[in-house]
């Protein structure tokens, strides 16, 4: 039942929800100009890869069988959804790798301004196991409020550059929340978008799809899916990301529906 879910995401904060191990956040400060995670800090982060193993996307746990992603990541029948990783390229992390089960596109993605409604629901074929190392993020609600000048944390294995190379490590960036006025001045900016960043660091290729996560009464709390970035990922250039809160009402539906 959604209500069950929505009610445990507070019930358990710290337990089944948050994280066990808390995140380094000194200072704030790979996503571009960023630093490496600390291990397991970030237990909702999914990597998303092609059979192969090659990670393309990012995503979010959040509940045992449920994953939410950005809709122009190609999530296919293949896609292997991985768990609980650190290092990509480690043979010995105690991984889950779990199969798609269900997957569904927002009926109103890619309308004609660009990338709006950037969202799609990943129902596993089996649920993932909560453990210290995978645990479900809180997902903000419609009624939530994070004004700009929040300082957010955007996690990821994107390119370190808009040229430059994945890295094996999970990388984390503190980024700004920005009024969509300010963000507008480069792109088309929707009530279904929120924008972070344009101080030093930002999201890359290969980060789409993951989390953005806000403290809400201390606890880490989705509000964005990484969508889009600008000129090469530019860290001086906004990054979008699809506004949670505008879309919370589609993913409760989903999930009460399947």
């Amino acid at each position: 039942m959604v209500f069950l879910w929505i009610l445990s995401c507070f019930a358990f904060v710290g337990a089944a929800y948050g994280s066990a191990i808390p995140p380094d956040i000194s200072g704030y400060s790979d996503i571009v100009n960023g630093k490496e995670a600390k291990p397991h800090s970030w237990p909702w982060q999914v990597s998303l890869q092609k059979c192969n193993g090659f990670h393309f996307c990012g995503g979010s746990l959040i509940n045992q069988n449920w994953v939410v992603t950005a809709a122009h990541c190609s999530v296919g029948w293949s896609t292997r959804v991985v768990l609980g990783a650190h290092n990509l390229r480690s043979s010995t992390e105690d991984v889950q790798v779990i199969g798609v089960g269900k997957v569904f596109t927002h009926p109103d993605y890619n309308s004609p301004t660009r990338l709006n409604n950037d969202i799609q629901l990943i129902k596993l074929a089996s649920p993932a196991q909560i453990n210290r190392r995978v645990s479900p993020v809180c997902v903000a609600e419609t009624r939530d409020n994070f004004p700009a000048g929040t300082m957010c944390m955007a996690t990821g294995w994107g390119r370190t550059s808009g040229n430059g190379t994945a890295p094996n490590r999970l990388q984390q960036a503190a980024l700004p929340l920005l009024t969509n006025k300010k963000c507008s001045v480069n792109t088309i900016v929707t009530s279904k978008m929120i924008c972070a960043g344009a101080n030093g660091r930002s999201t890359c290729f290969g980060d789409s799809g993951g989390p953005l996560v806000c403290q809400k009464g201390g606890t880490w709390t989705l509000v964005g899916i990484s969508s889009w970035v600008l000129d090469k990922c530019n860290p001086m250039e906004p990054s979008g990301y699809a506004r949670v809160t505008a879309l919370r009402a589609w993913i409760d539906q989903t999930i009460a529906a399947n």
